[in-house]
């Protein structure tokens, strides 16, 4: 038998004492903590003497329905009781109100016992302690890490893992955000293919990355939810937040398993991008004390004075902000930047912010340069598009069945089979030659409680994924417009002539549902020319077997643009968890993905002038006044 201080008295406290051998603290190989209620009354004490004794702790309590075992605790290791509580306080549905009846009834919770707690589940309890005790001794118990559900209803134990909370005040603790920790040397990272962009196949373990990320009790992630929709399966990964909120990530592919791995997958950028939770923002100061070390935030286009939208406050050179540590490759070294730029829900807790950002950039990779690469994918996706509209230029149709494979036009069909749309590409690549598509779904009947069209983009290195990418995405929003829009068709119409009205994200895309606004879309839709894939540009230099040669080689197009590109790493504990890095790309000078007309930024961005002139799409460039004044319609 394990010798045991033991804490506590009841039912579970004396079951536990059977079944091991309770001793002082001198003896003792392990706190146990034992209560019949809620309470948590002794974790203090059996946390200090855990310490004192430098041996493990292991709380065991009753919570109406349920006992709870775990975790093991162990002196000067993550992953304690805190921990896990702040998990599930994060996965609860309502995890607020949860903390109010806690609050209100502590005492009433605390002093009385499940009546549900028989002798039987008690001598249960305590022969999971004994072998959790054993299994420690021997190795590494269930226990570690992790909580151990006995239902008291079925006797049916449940195991539900969780990773240890960077932030947690008992054992977390985040090293300093420095200038050395944020320089980037590119290593060799040998790709699964030439023509694919990965180093890893996360598809072969999707069963092991949801072991360590998913679970409804202590996940990261508490829920994958499945639909369909217009030629896609979707899935869904919800997270829960500190603050009690929710955020998503989604999958969009052509089967459920493939969907919920980049469900998973999306969740855990979101996870990264939202705020600091790798290191700890360690400098404040002004861009006028830091500008030899700072980004100049003039680059990313601000609002004008007289455009400044409520809640955002004006740049001010003099005034202290948190910057955190960033990588330049135009300057081949560490970069200051704006804290509320590099994280999109910083401005939450209260820190001021001068232009609205969200997760613009923001990539997952199997490792540091896989990230980097695919963030650049999205900034040059939505770069494109913007372009696209802000300076309507008339890029050409793409013939969908021109593609060598046939998952693009098996796409396009289904959508027109299942929606009754008609669906349209562009090919948008701007002078980097990233491949980069803008897609739609038109409405060939004239109803007017259906859209008029849905918009979506993708990009890739290579064209036919780029336009499959657009088109994953096409057919489930637009399914999901075809619901919502009859009731919501009031709205949109008062949008089309006050676009002060495009509040929201989904804003965007009812817009132009109307027949109104759907005119806005004749520069596309009246192209007068047509590419097939064929005739693409193809970066035949982003073809290496390494993918770091492929990522310095797409830097350097940037670079030679008179660009930048900055890199963000938002790698926290949970992605080293499975091995996976985290990033935000910032490309000062492209042009801002933004949701709301009020928050646009198109001023003081001069390659919107330039660009499309360039390219060949106007006579001349861009006046600031001939910029497209209508609200974009990206989803």
């Amino acid at each position: 038998m394990p010798d045991v201080l033991l804490l506590g008295a009841g039912t579970l406290a004396d079951a536990v004492a059977r079944d091991t051998r309770v001793t002082g603290p001198g003896g003792a190989s392990v706190v146990v903590s034992a209560a019949d209620t809620w309470s948590t009354a002794d974790h203090p004490r059996a946390r200090s003497l855990s310490r004192e004794r430098n041996i493990p702790w292991i709380p065991v309590r009753a919570e109406l329905g349920r006992v709870v075992i775990g975790p093991f605790e162990r002196p000067g290791e993550p992953g304690c009781a805190d921990c896990a509580e702040q998990r599930r306080r994060a996965n609860r549905l309502h995890s607020r109100a949860h903390d109010t009846v806690l609050a209100d009834h502590r005492d009433e919770l605390g002093g009385r016992p499940s009546a549900w707690l028989t002798g039987l589940a008690a001598d249960t309890v305590a022969a999971l302690v004994a072998d959790e005790i054993d299994r420690s001794a021997r190795g590494r118990a269930r226990t570690s890490d992790a909580l151990l559900y006995l239902d008291l209803r079925t006797l049916e134990v449940t195991r539900h893992a969780f990773l240890p909370d960077p932030m947690c005040p008992v054992c977390g603790g985040l090293d300093d955000d420095t200038e050395d920790a944020a320089r980037i040397v590119p290593r060799p990272r040998r790709k699964l293919a030439p023509g694919r962009y990965r180093v890893r196949d996360l598809a072969a373990h999707r069963d092991a990355l949801a072991a360590t990320y998913v679970d409804a009790e202590c996940g990261l992630i508490r829920l994958l939810a499945r639909d369909s929709d217009a030629g896609s399966v979707i899935a869904a990964a919800w997270m829960g937040l500190r603050d009690g909120a929710t955020e998503g990530g989604y999958g969009r592919t052509r089967s459920y398993e493939s969907s919920e791995l980049v469900a998973i997958l999306e969740a855990l950028e979101r996870h990264g991008g939202m705020f600091p939770g790798g290191r700890r923002t360690a400098v404040r100061g002004s861009h006028t004390e830091l500008r030899d070390r700072a980004l100049d935030p003039v680059e990313l286009g601000l609002y004008p004075p007289e455009r400044q939208p409520p809640g955002y406050e004006p740049f001010d050179p003099d005034r202290r902000y948190d910057w955190v540590w960033g990588y330049s490759f135009r300057r081949d070294a560490p970069i200051l930047v704006p804290e509320t730029y590099a994280y999109y829900r910083v401005h939450a807790s209260g820190k001021g912010r001068f232009v609205y950002e969200i997760s613009n950039g923001c990539a997952l990779g199997g490792c540091r340069e896989e990230a980097i690469l695919h963030g650049v994918l999205e900034v040059a996706e939505r770069d494109a598009f913007l372009m696209t509209w802000y300076a309507r230029m008339p890029v050409p149709r793409i013939d969908l069945g021109s593609a060598r494979g046939p998952t693009v036009p098996l796409i396009a069909e289904a959508i027109r089979a299942e929606t009754g749309y008609d669906v349209m590409a562009f090919d948008t690549t701007l002078e980097q030659g990233i491949p980069c598509a803008w897609v739609m779904a038109v409405d060939p009947s004239s109803r007017d409680d259906r859209p008029a069209a849905v918009c979506a983009a993708g990009s890739h290195l290579d064209p036919e994924s780029a336009v499959e990418n657009a088109l994953s995405e096409l057919g489930s929003i637009l399914s999901d417009l075809v619901r919502r829009y009859p009731a919501e068709r009031d709205r949109a119409r008062a949008m089309v002539d006050d676009p002060s009205r495009v509040r929201e994200m989904a804003d965007h895309s009812l817009l132009y549902g109307t027949r109104e606004a759907f005119s806005r879309l004749d520069f596309l839709v009246d192209t007068p020319r047509t590419v097939r894939f064929a005739d693409m540009r193809r970066p035949a230099a982003l073809r290496h077997t390494d993918l770091g040669d492929d990522l310095r080689e797409l830097a350097r197009r940037y670079l030679d643009a008179g660009l930048d590109v900055i890199v963000v790493d938002q790698t926290t504990p949970e992605h080293r968890a499975f091995d996976l890095s985290c990033v935000k790309v910032i490309i000062p000078g492209t042009l801002p993905m933004t949701f709301g007309h009020d928050q646009r930024r198109v001023e003081g961005i001069p390659r919107l002038r330039d660009v499309p002139h360039r390219l060949g799409y106007r006579d001349a460039p861009l006046e600031p006044s001939d910029a497209n004044p209508h609200p974009h319609p990206f989803p």
